[in-house]
Formats: C-alpha cells, structure tokens, sequence
C-alpha cells in the first residue's frame, strides 16, 4: 500500500516518525512548506516534493482545520482512500472522488518532543467497512489504543481535549507569568505539576482536587486575589475558585 503524507507541521512529522519506527513505509511527504519537509525528509529520511503529489492508496492529511478542504481538492486519483487528522471536523469536509475517512491521534504533538506512539490513541472512522479496517490496523502498527468513532463522539473527544490539555497549558503558561514576575524559577513547580497528572491515573480528577477553593478558605483566596494586579490573571483566577465551589457545592 502507498502512503503519502499532505502536511509539514507537527502533526505529519510524527505520523511519519510513528510509520518510520514501525517499519511502514511513506512513499511521500508533500506540502507547500519545503524548508519544513525537506527538514522531515532529513530526519526521517522520506521522499517529499512541494510541487507534485504522487499517485497513493492513501492520502493523510494533516494540515491546519482551515486548510483541509482546499488540500483536498489537490487529489485528483479517483476511488484511492483519503483520511483527515482532524479532532473537529466531519470527513465530509473532504472534497473529490474518493473515499473519505478520518484518523485522528489524540495527543498534544511537538516536534522538539519525543512521544512514545504505542501510549497514543488513535479514532478511526469509515462508512466502509473494509477501509476501516485498514484504518483500524494501520494504528494498531502504532498504538496500542485504538477506538472506531464517529464523527459525532469525535466532536466530544476535542472537546474535552481542549479542556484536559490546552487550558491546562494555558494556566501554565499563566501561573509562569506569576513566578518569572518574582524571579520564582518554574522548574520548582515542576514536580507538583508531575505529582498532579500523576495522581489521576489512579483517582477520578473531581477527588484529587485540592487547594483553598475545595476547603472554602476565604481568607487566602482574598489575599490571593489582592496579590493579583493583572485584570486577566484575576479573572482567570475568580472564574476557577467558582466553578471549583459548583462543583463541590460549597
């Protein structure tokens, strides 16, 4: 089967990365970007062109949510299989007369950070059985966490993506805004940010809460507050001590 990967960011270097370690191989990268997949090719020593894309059984495409329709359009091979990268949209996003699917990993992806594959979940979706099959056992070469979804659960799984990572990682982001404003080092605060994702692996998140907002401490949350000269850091910090007391009713 020939593969060609349509994209140069994150998500297609480590889809080419995950083939390469398990010994599928990529026939092409194919993008508009050349310096980003030449770097890739160099890397994973893969084939790619930014200006012809070759004939393939399967098109990935992984490029940006705005992008996906356009792409698309560039494959002209008729009946081949085309799957999107997508946590947010219908494959019917796709345009042409192929055959439309949806493989979708989920997991925060950076080029600069290695990622053990077989730990990443993979949502596959077909309205053909045998596409999905192939779909279903081209991710179980990578991952050991492989679910058929459909689009409508696939809009769920982003969702609470969102909230489980990239909010997260925002109030990181926010909170080193508050230690660099102090000369506090971030790195301190590593080992509670490890110790915190750690422990829900082995409790519900909703039991593992601590902090003064679970114990309705009043008087630190307003010195808290008066701390707090920045207008978005303390919106921020308002809105979560009360939806952390909805939650516990407190």
């Amino acid at each position: 089967m020939k593969i060609v990967i349509i994209g140069s960011g994150n998500v297609a270097y480590h889809l080419a990365k995950a083939f390469q370690e398990n010994k599928i191989p990529v026939s092409q990268l194919f993008g508009r970007n050349e310096n980003d997949l030449k770097f890739i090719s160099e890397q994973l020593q893969v084939p790619f062109s930014a200006t012809q894309l070759q004939d393939a059984d399967l098109y990935l495409i992984c490029v940006s949510d705005g992008s996906i329709s356009e792409v698309s359009k560039l494959i002209t091979k008729e009946n081949c299989l085309v799957a999107h990268t997508s946590g947010s949209l219908p494959k019917e996003i796709l345009e042409g007369n192929f055959r439309k699917a949806s493989f979708y990993p989920l997991q925060t992806f950076s080029k600069s950070k290695d990622l053990d594959y077989k730990e990443v979940p993979f949502f596959v979706e077909s309205d053909d059985d045998n596409d999905l099959e192939l779909l279903k056992n081209l991710a179980l070469h990578i991952s050991k966490k492989v679910m058929i979804s459909t689009y409508e659960k696939r809009k769920y799984i982003h969702l609470t993506a969102v909230f489980a990572c990239n909010f997260v990682n925002h109030l990181f982001a926010r909170a080193k805004e508050i230690s660099d404003s102090q000369e506090i080092p971030f790195d301190y605060f590593l080992p509670l940010i490890k110790e915190t994702t750690a422990k829900i692996e082995i409790l519900e998140p909703k039991f593992a809460q601590t902090g003064p907002a679970i114990r309705n401490d009043e008087r630190v949350l307003k010195a808290h507050e008066d701390l707090i000269t920045d207008e978005e850091q303390l919106k921020i910090y308002k809105i979560m001590n009360e939806s952390i007391k909805k939650m516990y009713e407190l």
